[in-house]
């Protein structure tokens, strides 16, 4: 029964996703301020929180960048139907996925579903060793689902760790932006989706840190290409 811990201040829709996610098996606390919602989300009690962004006391991207500096705990963003610089700033923060007010309730659980999936991937040990990679100076080791760049530790979302995975193992190969969000964000690409985009460049942003070299090249209307390497 995966706990599923909504932040928002509007009770009426708290109460009807409540009542609505009971039917699929979850359990679920709502909280209705920012400073509140944070310390239930940094206890560890939950599987995943659903966060919007205009709360009182403490707004939602504060509590979004609070809580990911602290801890991983995958985040749903809510925000307001059109408002694109709340949904670029959470990507860039670390959110998993957004959806816009108002939604459908069923795109909600399907939501949900989808990223627990990828956090669920990310946790089973994989008992096959072949299956580590090692291309243009990143190891990625999905039996302990760590990615490292020239021997540093580099931290990723479960979602950032399915995207290059799948990077890899199709390295030299151009994989479109339909294909990645459909296999790893579980969703077909919509217009204007820039989800998988920041997804993609959070990853860049990170292995920066400790090389220079390209590793991820976007192919403009066509997808990403992972770089074997220099020859």
């Amino acid at each position: 029964m995966p706990a599923i811990l909504m932040i928002d201040d509007d009770t009426e829709l708290c109460e009807l996703v409540a009542e609505y996610l009971a039917l699929d098996g979850f359990q679920f606390t709502a909280a209705h301020d920012g400073q509140q919602g944070l310390a239930m989300a940094q206890s560890g009690d939950y599987q995943l929180i659903l966060l919007d962004i205009m709360l009182p006391g403490m707004d939602g991207l504060s509590v979004l960048k609070a809580l990911r500096a602290s801890q991983y705990c995958p985040v749903l963003m809510l925000t307001a139907r059109g408002d694109d610089v709340d949904r670029i700033v959470g990507l860039e923060l670390g959110a998993d996925d957004y959806l816009a007010k108002p939604f459908n309730p069923r795109e909600l659980v399907a939501r949900i579903k989808a990223i627990l999936r990828r956090v669920e991937l990310t946790q089973v040990p994989q008992s096959n060793s072949d299956s580590v990679l090692n291309l243009n100076g990143l190891l990625l080791n999905p039996a302990s689902r760590q990615l490292s760049c020239n021997g540093e530790v580099v931290a990723l979302t479960a979602t950032e760790f399915q995207l290059l995975e799948l990077l890899m193992r199709r390295a030299g190969e151009v994989v479109s932006k339909d294909e990645l969000s459909r296999e790893v964000l579980g969703k077909r690409l919509q217009m204007y989706d820039r989800s998988l985009d920041m997804h993609i460049s959070n990853i860049r942003k990170k292995i920066a840190i400790y090389s220079s070299d390209e590793k991820i090249q976007t192919l403009r209307g066509s997808g990403y290409l992972f770089l074997q390497g220099k020859v």
